[in-house]
């Protein structure tokens, strides 16, 4: 009686170091899911450089405190019951991770460079820093959910009468469906934005590479790397798109709406250059990928 129980605790025992990349990886989402949307916003960019190291370190300590009262709460890690020392490691830690990401999103977006002044860098940083931090807080209430259970429990005799094949393309168009909302509801609010055309402006041509690499990394990260979805169900899903290329096809699928929405808010127009309709739409496809994979796990 005993060695069944045994066994199915073996295989149930996760890696450690498995679990630890996907818990910052999780919470890594969290944080670009809160952060981008700020991200494109001149005036906090301007209140960063502004901004006295003093007040840096207040602003830092404000959002160590909210952070840390979110953890108590619940935490982006699978972690049910938590010490204060471990509340407070927690939450050093999201912090830590918010402040990397920021970092690492304005140097891509080139409003970090060699060339900027270190009291500059810090000012943004620390301010772009308060809504990643607080995402990867939430990333786990935010983003974990039974999508995938909860769709196929919907019509299973429907998925009886069509073919395996069938049912998987099916999948995954509600799959592009959710990455299409998710990039809307992201990206909606920063179309209509001067940042966007402000951003692309300074972009060289090959960092756009940059772009699209991030874009597609990210979006990747989220739904296959991260641990928020069934991996066993997308793998059977993988009859008709595997990972790369649902990611692909899903990238595709934000610039789309990046498109859309940059003409609908008269943002791009006809008598444009190509290579501008190029610059904008991809700066506005950063948030709307990472907006259509939350979509896409979410859904």
């Amino acid at each position: 009686m005993g060695q069944p129980i045994d066994s199915v605790g073996d295989q149930a025992t996760p890696n450690p170091w498995l679990a630890e990349f996907q818990a910052i990886l999780q919470g890594a989402a969290g944080g670009f899911l809160f952060g981008i949307p700020l991200l494109y916003t001149v005036e906090v960019w301007a209140i960063g450089e502004a901004t006295s190291p003093r007040w840096l370190l207040l602003v830092l300590a404000t959002t160590l405190v909210v952070v840390g009262l979110l953890t108590q709460v619940e935490g982006f890690r699978q972690t049910l019951t938590l010490q204060p020392l471990e509340v407070f490691l927690e939450s050093i830690e999201a912090v830590a991770i918010g402040v990397v990401c920021a970092t690492l999103a304005l140097v891509l977006l080139r409003r970090i460079t060699l060339d900027t002044p270190l009291a500059e860098g810090l000012g943004k940083v620390v301010f772009e820093a308060v809504p990643f931090a607080l995402g990867v807080a939430l990333a786990r209430s935010t983003l974990q959910g039974n999508r995938g259970r909860d769709r196929r429990t919907t019509a299973p005799l429907s998925r009886r009468l069509v073919s395996p094949t069938l049912a998987n393309l099916r999948d995954a168009l509600v799959d592009f469906d959710a990455a299409l909302i998710g990039a809307v509801l992201i990206a909606f609010s920063i179309a209509p934005t001067e940042e966007v055309p402000l951003l692309a402006a300074a972009l060289p041509p090959l960092w756009l590479l940059l772009i699209m690499a991030a874009s597609l990394g990210l979006s990747y990260a989220i739904v296959f790397a991260s641990g928020f979805t069934d991996r066993t169900e997308r793998r059977q899903r993988g009859l008709v798109f595997s990972p790369m290329t649902e990611t692909l096809v899903a990238y595709l699928v934000a610039l789309l709406a990046s498109v859309t929405m940059l003409v609908l808010f008269q943002q791009l127009n006809p008598s444009d250059p190509w290579p501008e309709w190029l610059r904008d739409v991809l700066v506005l496809g950063l948030p709307a990928s990472i907006g259509g994979a939350a979509g896409r796990i979410l859904i």
